[in-house]
């Protein structure tokens, strides 16, 4: 058994890219899914039509996310709130506003909402 973190691909996206629209260099996502980091494992996770974040282990079973937040590649903490999106690097003491709502996931993907909190994906 290895301990540490887990780099394994999370089963929330599928082998194949289901695209709805392009804009740029990034594609709306169909699923809504993206990978993300919490205390070392990576998860699925999603957000419902009011903004509230779910996560998954297996892409399948979701649960509410309780205290809201995600962590990106670099390790900083996201969530969103007062309908913007907000990230911390200092493990939430501080707060601030994401750029264009933009981060890159811990596999490399970036990822993005728009206005209505629909997700965009940019694949490498």
């Amino acid at each position: 058994m290895m301990l540490g973190v887990n780099t394994s691909k999370p089963l929330c996206h599928s082998s194949k890219v289901t695209i709805a629209s392009a804009k740029g260099d990034f594609m709306k996502s169909k699923e809504g899914t993206w990978a993300g980091m919490k205390e070392g494992k990576m998860y699925c996770y999603k957000i419902d039509k009011s903004a509230k974040l779910w996560w998954s282990a297996d892409g399948k079973n979701w649960a509410a996310v309780s205290d809201g937040m995600w962590a990106d590649k670099e390790g900083r903490w996201l969530k969103n709130g007062k309908n913007k999106l907000w990230w911390s690097a200092d493990m939430g003491k501080n707060w601030s506003e994401v750029p264009e709502r933009k981060w890159e996931g811990p596999n490399g993907e970036w990822y993005k909402f728009d206005k209505d909190w629909s997700l965009w994906v940019h694949k490498k």
